[in-house]
């Protein structure tokens, strides 16, 4: 791997087995050897097929895994814990149902020790910008699924972390919300330029809205391809039918049916 300074993330040949059930049955091994690179203000999507070990990068990088090899890293911070440059937003909204939306906004801050107050003032800032404005005070029952995703996204983002680790965001939302989505959180990456790394099964969301799509190979994963998205921004959502739109897409996909079809024939 060929890292520069630029680069604030750098994940470095990582390996991992998880033990199986049974005393003789082998460790299960599902990184071998992953390595990429993540710059400031870059968005990088992850891909791969079903239980290639996506959220196991995710989990390390959150500092909730370690590799039995290899390293994640944060340039100038070495030997600093990466997970305190992380804000993890799972696919599940996991708002809690008795709290108001502001409540909820403020947990990941007040784990940290914020003070209430405080945490409530920083939340309240964002709720214009991620359209919740008038909703502070509402149950996570009385917002709409789109909604509610933004007001997980912006307990993520109030933390104020370096790092944004979305793993599969939008993926229990219904086609059309999902959409939108899509389209307003482009519009707010390119207003705050948040480092984001994202997972997706969505190879057309992966395109729309990244710098890099890195593909994962078939369990144990490699980095199997690399692809850059140079697509003009502001992507409005007709850039999906764009020629070169499309033939990011098909080579994309091409890929992750072969390792699709690989990680079939492992099991």
């Amino acid at each position: 791997m060929t890292d520069t300074e630029d680069d604030r993330i750098v994940v470095d040949r990582i390996v991992k087995s998880f033990p199986q059930l049974g005393r003789r049955s082998p460790d299960l091994e599902v990184l071998a050897g992953v390595s990429f690179t993540v710059r400031s203000g870059e968005f990088v999507t992850i891909i791969g097929p079903s239980g290639c070990g996506k959220s196991t990068v995710f989990n390390m990088l959150a500092g909730l895994e370690s590799p039995d090899s290899g390293s994640v890293g944060f340039r100038a911070a070495d030997g600093e814990n990466t997970a305190s440059h992380c804000a993890y937003m799972p696919q599940k909204d996991l708002l809690f149902p008795w709290r108001t939306i502001l409540d909820n906004t403020i947990l990941g801050l007040r784990v940290q020790g914020v003070p209430k107050a405080a945490a409530r003032r920083r939340a309240r800032e964002l709720f214009g910008v991620f359209g919740l404005s008038g909703f502070e005070n509402a149950r996570p029952s009385q917002l709409s699924g789109g909604m509610r995703q933004r007001a997980a996204l912006l307990r993520t983002v109030v933390q104020e972390r370096e790092l944004l680790l979305l793993d599969e965001p939008f993926g229990a939302l219904d086609s059309l919300t999902r959409t939108e989505m899509q389209s307003w959180l482009q519009q707010v990456w390119q207003r705050y330029r948040w480092m984001v790394l994202m997972i997706t099964h969505d190879v057309r969301e992966a395109v729309y809205l990244s710098d890099r799509v890195i593909v994962l190979s078939a369990r144990p994963a490699t980095v199997r391809h690399e692809l850059r998205i140079d697509l003009p921004r502001p992507r409005e959502l007709a850039i999906i039918t764009a020629p070169e739109f499309v033939a990011l897409e098909e080579e994309l996909l091409t890929i992750l049916h072969e390792e699709s079809r690989r990680s079939l024939g492992n099991r």
